[in-house]
């Protein structure tokens, strides 16, 4: 079992920063990957980033590209999210999540792919 706690989420204005950090314990010597998403009211869970065990690879969806920075330090156990230039449409719960992606036959980018989910921190962007 995995244990992900997110946090660093709050209210920025539109254009600003926020990094987030999503800190693992438990059976965290297996090599997984680790994935951020999103859920903003009444939509479905969407994909942002993931990064491969080593964070040698990295994925980011189109929205995010460019403006959002995954990062991991595996002796912390912790992966982070930098998010510059945030817009209103950021706006969203954010879940870490992670996973033996290249075991399974899903992509980075898909839920299934991941076994382990945060609680999710809130994201809001003011315009």
């Amino acid at each position: 079992q995995v244990q992900l706690v997110e946090s660093g989420g709050g209210l920025v204005q539109a254009g600003g920063s926020l990094r987030l950090s999503c800190a693992a314990s438990g059976r965290t010597d297996s090599m997984y990957a680790m994935g951020w998403f999103r859920q903003a009211p009444g939509k479905e869970r969407e994909f942002v980033t993931a990064a491969s065990w080593s964070g040698g690879s990295t994925y980011y969806a189109d929205s995010v590209k460019g403006r959002f920075t995954i990062s991991r330090d595996n002796a912390k156990n912790t992966v982070y999210l930098q998010m510059n230039s945030l817009k209103p449409e950021d706006t969203a719960v954010y879940y870490c999540a992670a996973g033996q992606v290249e075991r399974s036959p899903y992509h980075y980018s898909d839920s299934p792919a991941y076994d382990y989910w945060g609680q999710g921190t809130q994201v809001t962007v003011s315009s």
